[in-house]
């Protein structure tokens, strides 16, 4: 079927880089707030959905999704004094609700052995909003558990409103703080430390570049406008501020990044709460490219995460009071695997190791003793390990590609682990898929992790169709891990590949390293050696292969389909950084500087032009089959990146494949709501199948029966 796109407007815009000249003839679709691009939003929807509307078998395929999604969903319980908090969605809630548990007990602290016993209804954000796009963004509750501060995120804003809400009351005070971004809010006595920006001009939150990132302190029970601005550094209005407080509300711990002038580090910084003297004192004040977390203080010595010198991480102990050369011990030195997390709790370290990709999690006594290892169901991925320092077991969540996150309950006096919540999905059984990990070799030799996800018992015929999924950049792991809406894709007989290249941490600060800025190119090559992987190897051909990648990997996706076309069959690219020229002109874009370098430096400039998606698409070229999605709240990575190339895209495309842009209201980076995750999916499912020659089954649409053989 022949496509007529919308007709985009071209402008003779020409900028010019280090003596370079580079059009940019849509550069009116960065005003997001114009009718004229209004207008062009609306035409390019009708034209998606006209063509997602011709594909038979997305209805049935929407309501597959509804059916593995609809089942309890608990998230980790954590304590704060007398007082357990979880949340728990009932199956298709637009928004999972926060439940209370009291404690019981001489001490107060004991709590049902179920999640369900006695748990009562906190804070339900399904109220927020109508229509269910205004979701719960932050919520930190205080240390003695009596106030909760909740933030609020407007269709998937990052920009979020403080809430409090009385716990013990269950009723909400007046106050309010407002324009509050890239922040936690750590409570202190009788209020809570928060970060913000000055108010954006109206109607301009996506174009606006967010600067002066400042600390303020808010005293409950007092308007925003009395609140106390603890830390501003009007010099460098382009570094991120935050503050976080101990747990025994001793010291007020202040971080300090400035990745816009390309630092990958940070400086840290410690205030006693008990004194009077207001300043932040230097435990690390200059920013560099090293990185520095404060896990804990010890009486008045900080436990701190860092990979100074040990580019795999390790633990020391800082004490202030000690002489320059004598203040920095070690208490975990670096291993040959990466240290991905650190955490405190129950009077224990818990040190959380990646071994190809999964984690390793080990305890450690305060002095850095072993104390031995946390059993694990097998290879997968651990999160939310740590507690308070009285906790006498210690919660944690362990998911992989084929075990839905579980919560279980270590016990700290036995140092023995049990399933604590464990969820069951109706129609999924973990026994009919395998999960396997392979290695690929890239361009320079480079050894590159692979899993692959699938039901047991596909042959290697090359007809099997495959979604290749990666990300590569700032510092993140893509470790194994459960997706309920995946599972469409593998009873119809998908194997998902998921790709750990270069720019993440699987393997530290170098493998990181090795896939930012001038090197960049190397995460290319990894996905692309993992696509031929696939290929030589009888999974799959490229015309039952399919790409997809969201944020930096919408990127990566962009990049790789502009070197090689012939790779695959459908590209799904997420809400992409798609203009690596322009990046860092748009709200918190100049935060990934650090990873990608900047066009404004004449060395930098060189390799962003080489790979950017926008700036590297052919004329006559035939491209494949092409879903771009973005959202109009996205604040983070905005709409004219994806508007931008969906465009340039559609004025190359040579081939008879479709090239289409789905552009969601109200919604975010990510989605703002469970029905607008499950319509996105849908609709991303069913182009990958059309256009991979997938034609599916489905089981009744009783809610009770299993999934397909």
């Amino acid at each position: 079927m022949t496509i007529t796109y919308p007709h985009t407007r071209k402008d003779a815009v020409v900028d010019t880089y280090h003596g370079v000249e580079v059009a940019d003839p849509y550069r009116w679709l960065e005003d997001d707030m114009s009718a004229e691009t209004a207008q062009w939003v609306e035409a390019q929807n009708v034209v998606t959905f006209a063509h997602l509307d011709t594909i038979p078998f997305r209805r049935a395929l929407a309501t597959r999704l509804e059916q593995l999604f609809d089942y309890p969903k608990y998230s980790q319980p954590f304590r704060r004094g007398r007082m357990r908090f979880f949340t728990r969605n009932a199956g298709l809630q637009n928004q999972a609700v926060v439940y209370v548990q009291r404690g019981s007990g001489p001490d107060g602290l004991q709590f049902p052995s179920t999640l369900d016993e006695g748990a009562e209804v906190l804070l339900d954000p399904n109220a927020f909003s109508p229509d269910g796009t205004t979701k719960l963004a932050a919520f930190s509750v205080s240390g003695d558990g009596t106030y909760a501060v909740y933030g609020l995120s407007k269709g998937g804003s990052d920009w979020m409103e403080y809430r409090v809400l009385n716990v013990v009351t269950g009723v909400p005070t007046d106050d309010v703080v407002r324009w509050v971004k890239v922040s936690g809010a750590a409570w202190a006595g009788d209020g809570f430390f928060y970060s913000r920006y000055p108010e954006p001009e109206p109607g301009r939150e996506l174009s606006t570049r967010n600067a002066d990132h400042q600390v303020f302190f808010h005293r409950l029970g007092t308007a925003q406008s009395d609140d106390e601005c603890v830390f501003v550094d009007p010099a460098n209005p382009e570094r991120f501020h935050t503050v976080d407080v101990t747990e025994d509300e001793r010291f007020a711990i202040l971080t300090v990044s400035d990745r816009g002038k390309g630092f990958k580090g940070n400086a840290v910084f410690y205030r006693d709460l008990q004194s009077d003297d207001r300043t932040f004192k230097p435990i690390v004040s200059d920013i560099g490219d090293d990185s520095f977390t404060v896990v804990d203080n010890i009486d008045t010595r900080f436990l701190v995460h860092t990979d100074r010198g040990a580019p795999n991480g390790k633990v020391f102990l800082f004490d202030p009071a000690s002489p320059d050369e004598t203040a920095w011990r070690d208490v975990l030195p670096e291993r040959p695997e990466p240290l991905e997390a650190v955490s405190t709790g129950g009077g224990k370290i818990f040190a959380t190791y990646l071994h190809d990709v999964a984690s390793r999690c080990c305890v450690f006594d305060l002095h850095g003793q072993p104390e031995g290892e946390l059993p694990l169901p097998g290879p997968g991925t651990v999160t939310g390990l740590g507690g308070l320092r009285d906790d006498s077991q210690i919660y944690f969540t362990f998911t992989s590609f084929n075990h839905p996150a579980t919560t279980f309950a270590y016990d700290v006096s036995t140092r023995t682990a049990s399933r604590f919540f464990e969820p069951a999905i109706r129609g999924f059984r973990a026994d009919d898929y395998e999960v396997s990990q392979v290695f690929v070799t890239s361009k320079d030799g480079t050894r590159v992790p692979m899993f692959l996800t699938n039901r047991k018992g596909i042959r290697k015929d090359g007809n099997n169709s495959v979604l290749l999924y990666g990300y590569g950049g700032f510092n993140i792991s893509l470790t194994p891990s459960f997706s309920t809406l995946m599972v469409a894709l593998l009873e119809q007989g998908f194997i998902y590949a998921s790709v750990n290249l270069r720019g993440g941490s699987e393997y530290g600060e170098a493998w990181h390293e090795a896939g930012t800025k001038l090197r960049k190119q190397n995460v290319f090559d990894d996905f692309i050696a993992a696509a031929e992987w696939l290929i030589a190897n009888r999974y799959t051909s490229s015309s039952r292969l399919a790409m997809m990648g969201g944020s930096n990997g919408g990127l990566l996706v962009g990049a790789v389909m502009n070197q090689r076309p012939d790779l695959c069959a459908a590209v799904i690219a997420q809400v992409g950084v798609m203009d690596m020229l322009r990046f860092h002109r748009f709200t918190i874009g100049w935060n990934w500087i650090a990873d990608y370098g900047s066009s404004d430096n004449a060395d930098e400039f060189p390799a962003l032009l080489a790979y950017s998606p926008l700036h590297n698409l052919k004329p006559g070229t035939s491209y494949p089959a092409t879903l771009v999605t973005t959202a109009d709240h996205d604040d983070r990575v905005v709409p004219a990146h994806s508007f931008k190339y969906a465009a340039t895209l559609q004025a190359c495309q040579a081939g008879p494949a479709p090239v289409l842009i789905r552009i969601d209201t109200k919604s975010g980076h990510h989605a703002s709501n469970t029905r607008k995750q499950i319509e996105a999916t849908a609709d991303i499912y069913a182009f990958l199948m059309h256009h991979l020659g997938v034609s599916p089954t489905f089981a009744s649409s009783d809610r009770s029966a299993p999934s397909p053989a």
